[in-house]
């Protein structure tokens, strides 16, 4: 195995989960490990540290052995704030955040964003699988962070918008479309958890 890539890993669990009724998204079980968990396992191998953004429910993921970090704002602001934070709390020059409700990530993701960033180069990457590109998970320098917290400071809270502001490299991905299947409502976790019936 190599040594993982200078990047701090980040799992997105920190919503308030407004399409799922407010149940905390992170821990909704698919075939029998919550979300955040499948998450979790495919960012630790390819990223030097791993935590996980959490803004609820912080016994439950604490058992689980890493490192929290809670938004520094109060009302939900996103996955940017989330980002934010753990940008704060890092010292490596690079984090992947991915959001919890995308359980089948592939697991060199960190390295392939942090090639294109460095070839194109760019301070962002992001994937782009077929015709689709995907503003997460995404990949962030740490020298954005200022720019970041001043973004949010002024209310600004679309991820697509931030991106907007700078460079953004794209990683182009042969991977099939379920790579990226983003859970983030019943009636989609209903047709993945389907798979898993015997």
């Amino acid at each position: 195995m190599t040594h993982p890539a200078p990047i701090a890993g980040l799992v997105l669990a920190g919503g308030a989960g407004r399409r799922w009724g407010g149940r905390d998204k992170g821990l909704i079980a698919l075939d029998g490990t919550p979300l955040f968990a499948w998450v979790a396992a495919a960012l630790a191998p390819q990223c030097a540290t791993l935590a996980l953004s959490v803004n609820r429910h912080h016994a439950a993921y604490r058992a689980y052995g890493y490192p929290l970090v809670t938004d520094r704002w109060p009302d939900f602001r996103g996955p940017l704030a989330g980002i934010a934070s753990a940008l704060a709390a890092s010292d490596l020059p690079w984090l992947l955040a991915a959001p919890c409700d995308m359980p089948f990530l592939p697991r060199d993701l960190g390295a392939r964003l942090l090639t294109a960033a460095r070839a194109q180069p760019a301070p962002l990457a992001i994937a782009a699988a077929g015709e689709q590109r995907h503003p997460l998970p995404l990949l962030v320098a740490r020298v954005l962070a200022a720019d970041l917290d001043d973004y949010l400071a002024r209310g600004g809270r679309s991820v697509r918008g931030w991106l907007e502001r700078h460079p953004v490299a794209v990683a182009t991905l042969d991977e099939p479309a379920a790579a990226f299947v983003n859970l983030n409502d019943p009636a989609a976790w209903a047709r993945v958890a389907g798979q898993f019936e015997r």
